[in-house]
């Protein structure tokens, strides 16, 4: 099963949406991703499929929420993501509008006070058993986390 939402009206995937006032309104949340997630997941095991680990879909859940909320506060917002069912496991893509690469922050800023923020990526990385950043020809670029739940 893959759940493609976009943001653009072309390919979701390799296509950040511009300026344009009349591009489609799309997935700009965390709870959207995070809904597809779930709808992946569930939509499998009522179709007979095996049951699904609660735990690790609350993974793959969180896994969802830190890659879209990145892609809003480092990446220019979600261009598109993509939800799909992998063997044993849930693929999840989001793309933004940055070319720059996540990347893990010291926990102390440069006073040595506890800085707010930045545990996201270590997150994802932690969770996921495979995480990829792959450039879009269009610019911008997609990280996908391969999170288990079955």
């Amino acid at each position: 099963m893959r759940v493609n939402e976009s943001t653009d009206r072309t390919d979701a995937l390799d296509a950040p949406r511009g300026p344009d006032p009349g591009a489609a309104a799309g997935p700009c949340r965390p709870c959207d991703v995070r809904r597809a997630v779930l709808r992946a997941v569930t939509g499998r095991c009522g179709g007979g499929g095996p049951p699904y680990d609660e735990e690790a879909l609350g993974d793959a859940l969180l896994v969802a929420s830190e890659l879209a909320t990145n892609a809003i506060l480092h990446g220019g917002g979600v261009t598109a993501y993509a939800v799909e069912l992998d063997g044993p496991a849930v693929r999840v893509s989001v793309s933004d509008r940055s070319d720059r690469l996540p990347v893990v922050a010291h926990p102390l800023d440069e006073h040595g006070w506890t800085r707010s923020g930045g545990r996201g990526w270590p997150i994802v990385c932690r969770l996921a058993r495979d995480v990829s950043v792959s450039g879009l020809p269009s610019g911008g670029k997609r990280i996908t986390a391969v999170v288990p739940v079955f």
